[in-house]
């Protein structure tokens, strides 16, 4: 172990993991290569269901567990949260003294790990840097890139707004998101076996057409999520058709879209045709949106995840605005009748030919290798030399 490279990822949520696993996976078994984990955010708790027990049981070794997040869900409780997550990553940096610290996408989170490495001295591998999506989450995203050393967007557009951020090109390890690498070996025929367990509201058949929501708080537009949550509910109560519901992330606003379901469920019948559940394995949650006939909300694995799967899909509201997109999309604001409209025009199309936009599922190797191979550096080096700065 004494010459293997110390990597370690930090997850902080449910999606963290379904994209990292992949990635794990291949660093713990490349020869160069020592995986450490820390589980941060909604990872260890207990009202997500403590997906850290899901990495346990996938077994990868967890050399740490972060509880940062305050109580609240307002946009104080997460300004808080990463002045709070600040001091606990500098902690686990300064006892694990990893040589790299690999980071994903644009939680607040991942931001407080990125502040700390990068005061600490520590080479940041950022991954799914260079998008566009609006709201918070792109101003984050961003300034992880400029605190990274290296980068593993997702897309060759990405690719090229890393670099246009000044970021060296040769800092560009590879391109493609790694959760492709687990759609592409899914096999579509399977039947979610958790859609047989028991759970909150209405069983899924096998073999029965079913609609598959995620809807996420849109932080920059706090104090109307439970009226567009609402709307959502509105629309898929006139739609009938049996529903799986994830519950949202923890960000500002998530508390009241939590509220509007389980009122919808209670006083409006949707415990008819709608079930929630809290939280899935990364194989569960695939083959649960490989198998939905549409899949609506605004998650952002309906753009990456379900293109590559062809599920069609439609994006409500402005979460998204900006995401590159492949065909399966269907964009719509906040409104009951052009969510019911947009839904039974993916019903009635049907699957979409799957689309590589965002990975061709062989990306975690290509990281891996990269990560062994990589010589790491601490002075962010421009794409610009010193001898094109005019300021003399």
């Amino acid at each position: 172990m004494a010459n293997r490279r110390k990597v370690l990822v930090v997850l902080v949520d449910r999606a963290n993991y379904g994209r990292l696993k992949p990635v794990m996976r291949a660093i713990a078994e490349h020869p160069q290569l020592e995986l450490q984990v820390v589980c941060a955010g909604t990872m260890v708790l207990r009202r997500f269901d403590r997906p850290v027990q899901v990495v346990r049981d996938d077994g990868f070794r967890v050399d740490g567990e972060v509880y940062l997040e305050l109580e609240g869900s307002t946009p104080t409780t997460m300004a808080k949260s990463v002045g709070f997550a600040t001091i606990e990553f500098a902690s686990e940096l300064q006892r694990l003294s990893p040589d790299l610290l690999l980071l994903i996408g644009d939680r607040y989170e991942a931001l407080a790990a990125g502040l700390a490495a990068a005061y600490m001295n520590v080479p940041i591998v950022h991954l799914q840097g260079g998008e566009v999506s609006g709201s918070i989450d792109e101003s984050a995203r961003h300034a992880l890139t400029k605190l990274a050393q290296f980068h593993c967007p997702s897309t060759r557009r990405a690719a090229e707004y890393v670099v246009r951020m000044g970021e060296r090109p040769d800092t560009v390890l590879t391109v493609g998101c790694p959760s492709s690498d687990i759609a592409r070996q899914l096999d579509r025929s399977q039947w979610p076996a958790v859609l047989n367990e028991r759970g909150a509201g209405c069983p899924i058949d096998a073999g029965q057409p079913f609609l598959l929501v995620v809807f996420h708080p849109t932080t920059t537009e706090y104090g109307g999520e439970r009226r567009a949550m609402w709307t959502l509910l509105e629309a898929l109560g006139e739609l009938a058709t049996p529903t799986v519901l994830l519950w949202p992330n923890i960000d500002a606003g998530s508390d009241e879209i939590s509220k509007a379901v389980r009122v919808f469920r209670s006083d409006h019948g949707g415990g008819r045709w709608l079930r929630t559940l809290t939280n899935l394995t990364p194989e569960d949650y695939l083959r649960v949106l490989g198998r939905a006939a549409c899949a609506i909300g605004n998650s952002s694995s309906f753009v990456r995840d379900a293109g590559l799967l062809g599920t069609p899909v439609v994006l409500v509201g402005h979460r998204q605005n900006g995401r590159e997109t492949a065909e399966h999309v269907r964009r719509v604001e906040v409104d009951r009748g052009a969510i019911v409209a947009a839904t039974r025009a993916q019903l009635a199309h049907g699957l979409y030919a799957p689309s590589t936009l965002y990975g061709d599922g062989q990306v975690a190797p290509r990281i891996a290798e990269a990560l062994a191979r990589l010589q790491p550096y601490l002075q962010k080096q421009l794409a610009y030399s010193a001898t094109d700065d005019r300021a003399h």
